[in-house]
């Protein structure tokens, strides 16, 4: 554009992409080689967390047993035993999760199976 040349009064930018449902909501997902600056997963994060917040409230006593602090939780102790298993994921898989660089296999339904105590097998991704 040079000095005589007007300026168009709109501009029509058109990209590519998807919406995809991901941990029950939608995302937007641009094609492949778009450079997509990595988003954490809020379902993963907060699994995480309180994960850690339980481990933390057994450690120190503050409840003597799973049980005792699911009921607190008012959740099934099952479903705590499952999460409580995340704090057993390698430190770098946590921090690939806090970070939003998980990949999009990695997912809390997931994380939720069994999987290998072995940090350098849960990096290649097999089951134990």
């Amino acid at each position: 554009m040079n000095r005589s040349t007007p300026i168009p009064d709109t501009v029509t930018l058109r990209v590519p992409f998807r919406i995809v449902k991901r941990g029950g909501r939608k995302e937007m997902q641009l094609p492949e080689g778009a450079n997509q600056p990595p988003r954490a997963d809020g379902t993963l994060v907060k699994a995480l967390a309180r994960a850690f917040r339980w481990k933390r409230m057994l450690d120190s006593g503050e409840f003597a047993t799973i049980a005792e602090l699911a009921e607190r939780e008012g959740i099934a102790s099952s479903y705590m035993t499952r999460v409580l298993r995340l704090t057993l994921l390698a430190p770098d898989i946590v921090e690939a999760i806090l970070d939003g660089k998980q990949g999009p296999v990695v997912t809390l339904t997931k994380l939720m199976e069994p999987f290998a105590l072995d940090w350098k097998v849960q990096k290649t991704g097999q089951s134990s």
